[in-house]
């Protein structure tokens, strides 16, 4: 197939066919870590197709420094944390009807969704959970 792939670029630059090209989004500015991002921070695109992809970038939390010029790449966001490390945490464990809520100390940061290690602060037994609200964790049993 390798060797038909010259054929093939040259049939479709024959023909005017204007392939798509995805644009890039790059930072407008420098970003610190664990900001944000907002509407500003992103280079608005000309295309449609970069307007959603930019959609999809605000609200997330950089996980390092970007800085201005540098195309954003799928390992620099994160969702927002709202749990973080160390904090106090409410841990709820549900069973059917039957709710049981803890206190807990999060050993890791996460976002909306994402799945942290908390230790139970009364029998001290690490679980893994998943961060439901702000400071709120909901484990198995």
């Amino acid at each position: 197939m390798l060797k038909f792939s010259g054929l093939i670029a040259a049939s479709i630059l024959a023909s005017g066919y204007e392939p798509a090209v995805i644009e890039e989004l790059v930072a407008a500015r420098n970003v610190s870590v664990g900001q944000i991002i907002t509407a500003s921070d992103i280079v608005t695109p000309k295309g449609e197709i970069g307007l959603r992809r930019a959609a999809h970038l605000i609200g997330q939390e950089t996980l390092h420094a970007l800085y201005k010029g540098k195309a954003f790449s799928e390992g620099d966001l994160h969702a927002p944390t709202i749990v973080n490390r160390n904090t106090i945490v409410k841990m709820e464990f549900v069973k059917g009807p039957m709710t049981i809520s803890a206190e807990g100390r999060a050993l890791d940061n996460g976002g909306m969704g994402e799945r942290v290690r908390v230790m139970n602060l009364l029998s001290r037994r690490v679980v893994t959970a998943v961060v439901i609200a702000e400071n709120t964790v909901k484990a198995k049993p």
